[in-house]
């Protein structure tokens, strides 16, 4: 998935930045110490357990950019998304650390059932389901989301049902009336997903929101967005687009359906389009609803200094592992990128200690020497094939653009969001040092992947990242740089356009492969081989640093949903203290 966190923006001492971290773990699961370097911990639990009741209040400095179930693909809106407003095949258990990532039932009895070696896979619903309205949630109600998923006007979400599902071959939707042959209902209860190819891992892939139940009946085309149908423990009381959201609870869910969520708040309020020191500053001051409050966005750096002398601040900070990493996507479908010299020159060109520097300190960030993240590898960083220095190689770097028929440099252009403004700015300063003039474009974040997303009219570069769905390989690669998942609009993934027939070889023969320990070594094996071609620069493997006031409980960075905090268990210590 699209990792859409905004990025700090101003730099932090290592020694500050590892005290902060070391001083606010109250929880630490021992696999998690493996990972880490010393003093950064992980498995936070912040505020014990939370009470039912009160409103819970989310500060945002920017609205979702989608939350229609077919078209939520970007963290962490998938994670409020999945928790709160509706519920999908299966999902992942609410908990901290290594346990978060056990997979679990959702709306399906179990995990699924496979046969014909993986080809097919049948889910049976729980009795009892209900929407908001209080009406039965069907098998069909899912089928016919997964369909829209094909639909041209729904971009930006997940594609594994174009990837994954048989006999789709020039099918465009159900909007006009047409279904699919490969999803079968053979009653209320009942789904069958017949597969292209054998799937193991195909109860992880239905975690995902197009997984989730739609009725046709409440089909709103691009406007479905405003107003999606609950399934889950909420539904949307009032959302006025970059403003506010207002979710209350959903009178049919059933919590004995339900071994994941809690819904411990009555009410949960996202204020949107605050600025992020504003939002730190409330927090940290915790007076009033703002001590019932948690921020969306990561927290400045220039709060450090308000937080460290303050151990009851300290405290309330989680700053988990996201497991994802972050990339300059270099667009290899034209000039200047189109040529691979030029390319492997920027390999040289960046100063990722600068980029390390701009996102908030080493404590925070990792260099990254791959495109795999680490949680892909076995823990072990991939080795550079573009040499140990982090700051760059000015050399080598002009030594290519000569190769490439640029000697003198060039000009090209980067597009990002708001919050990455000084990254980009770090990196306008390391090309010049080439002969490289570098002009930057801002965009609010909330529209980031769809500006970058629409490939005719994307810029020269862009900073993007990439999450894996799930603990597998084939959810970051393919998506990544698999020339054929290229879309015109809502290209979420393979932003740097490249295209690579050997490549797209070997990932097939990659995703054939039944044994899947065989497979993720694949997957590792191809990693340098991609480095060659060089469609994108690896950046940073980054932590999410988020405050929360101190009436939160429950609170702690979920590893599927990249750090962000899990809003399936997150409440108030005292309720009482803010029912509005």
């Amino acid at each position: 998935m699209s990792s859409h966190t905004r990025a700090l923006s101003a730099s932090l001492s290592a020694s500050l930045a590892l005290a902060l971290l070391g001083a606010c773990t109250s929880q630490t699961s021992d696999d998690s110490k493996k990972h880490t370097r010393p003093g950064v911990a992980t498995g936070t639990i912040i505020g014990g357990t939370p009470k039912k009741g009160g409103t819970l209040l989310v500060l945002s400095n920017q609205d979702f950019s989608h939350l229609d179930p077919t078209r939520n693909w970007v963290m962490p809106t998938m994670d409020f998304g999945t928790r709160l407003l509706y519920r999908t095949l299966t999902t992942f258990k609410a908990a901290p650390g290594k346990k978060g990532s056990e997979l679990v039932p959702d709306l399906a009895t179990d995990l699924g059932k496979s046969s014909d070696g993986g080809r097919t896979w049948i889910f049976k619903l729980k009795p009892g389901l209900k929407y908001e309205d209080g009406t039965p949630i069907k098998a069909q109600d899912i089928k016919y989301n997964v369909e829209r998923s094909f639909a041209p006007d729904l971009v930006g979400g997940p594609d594994y049902a174009q990837r994954y599902l048989a006999d789709t071959e020039g099918y465009a939707g159900p909007l006009k009336g047409k279904h699919l042959g490969s999803i079968k209902t053979p009653d209320d209860r009942t789904i069958v997903f017949s597969l292209r190819r054998p799937v193991a891992e195909f109860s992880y892939t239905v975690t995902l929101p197009t997984f989730s139940p739609v009725p046709a009946a409440r089909e709103k085309g691009v406007q479905y967005d405003l107003r999606p149908f609950s399934s889950g423990p909420y539904k949307i009381d009032s959302y006025a687009r970059g403003k506010k959201l207002v979710l209350v609870r959903n009178p049919h869910w059933d919590p004995a359906t339900d071994t994941v969520r809690k819904a411990y708040p009555d009410r949960i309020v996202v204020q949107q389009g605050l600025k992020g020191g504003q939002i730190d500053d409330r927090i940290i001051a915790s007076e009033g609803a703002d001590a019932s409050a948690v921020e969306w966005a990561d927290m400045q750096p220039a709060s450090i200094a308000k937080v460290l002398p303050r151990p009851e601040v300290k405290k309330r900070l989680s700053a988990e592992q996201t497991g994802c990493t972050d990339m300059l996507a270099l667009n290899t479908s034209r000039a200047p990128f189109n040529n691979l010299k030029l390319r492997q020159a920027m390999q040289y060109a960046v100063d990722k200690s600068a980029q390390v520097t701009a996102s908030g300190g080493p404590a925070l960030n990792d260099i990254a020497t791959g495109y795999l993240p680490p949680a892909l590898t076995g823990g072990r960083p991939a080795d550079s094939l573009y040499g140990k220095t982090a700051t760059g190689d000015v050399k080598k770097a002009k030594k290519l653009l000569a190769e490439g028929g640029k000697p003198g440099g060039f000009s090209t252009t980067i597009t990002v969001s708001t919050g990455d403004k000084t990254r980009a700015e770090a990196l306008q300063e390391s090309l010049s040092r080439i002969g490289v003039h570098l002009q930057i474009q801002t965009v609010d974040p909330s529209v980031y992947y769809d500006t970058i997303g629409d490939t005719k009219h994307a810029p020269d570069m862009s900073i993007s990242g990439w999450c894996p769905d799930y603990p597998s390989g084939s959810t970051f690669l393919p998506f990544v740089f698999d020339g054929r998942t290229i879309k015109e609009k809502g290209n979420q993934g393979n932003v740097s356009q490249f295209r690579d027939k050997a490549v797209e070889r070997r990932m097939d023969e990659i995703a054939g492969m039944s044994d899947p320990t065989s497979a993720n070594q694949a997957w590792i094996g191809l990693d340098p081989v991609i480095q060659r071609k060089s469609p994108a620069v690896p950046l940073l493997w980054k932590r999410k640093p988020l405050l929360v006031g101190d009436n939160i409980a429950g609170a702690f960075g979920h590893p599927a949903w990249t750090g962000q905090f899990d809003f399936a268990v997150i409440g108030l210590k005292d309720p009482s203290r803010n029912k509005g």
